[in-house]
């Protein structure tokens, strides 16, 4: 029997494909135990101050708020400059960007204008900015600068899970020189209060069961209570804070780096963190990361200590 040289070539294309579908039919399931929603919008950022700097370069202080509907952390493209359009001057790019939440995730509908930086023996407070050489902000001009953003649950295995890049441009001639920290738009049951009992992982319950406010900042006691019949650990990190003057204190490390006592089967365990917090900055809260359903993998909690 004689093929027609056009069903011959459909033949050897249905071949073809036939090989190629199990490499081409390869499904990414989402993590076992990683719940988060995912992003549902982006970040947004707002001037705060603009002025000249002693060295005649434009300095543009920012605000940054998580409007992506998830907790999330951000961070400025490394190496590429932000841009400066002023009418019909020609683009200036800006070299010197300082724009992130220093590695840490921020509740959503939380805007923050800083973080620390430096080491625990020397904190550095890295404020928010862009600087410009040769710069002029005159009526009209934006500020535009490529980020990078992940969202829902800290997965230290899969760090970059739901990473997103965008590009995100800042109306600078609307200056938000009161803005409100650090809760811009509340969220129902986002925040919980101290007390509240968290489910961690191998159903171990965590509760944030003391704050006292010193001259140095908050020292918080925690307790793990273990129903189960097997020690476990249930690791917290250091939890940061952020006050009302938009900075979130405590410099960043990943959660499941700071030792915690082993919890019993069938008992507790409790054990402090501490923040270093200026005394007269007040209307804190904790981002807190609970390890949660396996290993390494942390759920996050907004919880208010703002009247301590």
């Amino acid at each position: 029997m004689t093929h027609h040289p056009r069903s011959r070539k459909l033949l050897l294309l249905l071949v073809i494909g036939a090989m190629l579908m199990p490499a081409c039919a390869y499904i990414v399931l989402p993590e076992e135990g990683d719940l988060s929603l995912g992003a549902v919008g982006e970040w947004s950022a707002a001037a705060t101050h603009i002025a000249q700097t002693a060295g005649g370069d434009l300095r543009i202080e920012l605000a940054i708020r998580n409007d992506t509907g998830d907790w999330s952390a951000m961070q400025a493209a490394a190496g590429k400059p932000a841009v400066l359009k002023s009418g019909s001057a020609a683009p200036v790019e800006c070299e010197t960007v300082m724009l992130g939440t220093g590695g840490h995730r921020l509740a959503p509908g939380f805007q923050m204008r800083g973080y620390i930086t430096g080491t625990k023996a020397e904190p550095v407070t890295q404020f928010l900015y862009v600087e410009c050489a040769g710069g002029e902000a005159g009526p009209g001009s934006t500020l535009s600068f490529d980020y990078a953003f992940v969202t829902g649950q800290y997965n230290y295995y899969y760090p970059e899970n739901n990473k997103v890049e965008a590009t995100l441009e800042v109306d600078l001639d609307a200056i938000a020189a009161d803005l409100e920290y650090p809760l811009a738009e509340p969220i129902e049951g986002l925040v919980q209060l101290p007390g509240t009992g968290f489910t961690a992982i191998n159903e171990v319950v965590l509760t944030l069961t003391g704050v006292e406010r010193t001259e140095t900042g908050f020292t918080f006691k925690w307790q793990t209570e273990n129903p189960g019949e097997y020690p476990s650990y249930v690791h917290i990190g250091i939890p940061p804070v952020i006050g009302e003057d938009g900075i979130l204190y405590g410099l960043y490390e990943s959660p499941d780096i700071t030792s915690v006592p082993i919890t019993p089967a069938g008992d507790k365990a409790e054990w402090v963190t501490e923040a270093a917090v200026p005394e007269d900055v007040h209307g804190g809260y904790i981002m807190l990361s609970v390890e949660t359903g396996k290993q390494r993998l942390f759920a996050n909690y907004a919880v208010d200590v703002s009247g301590y």
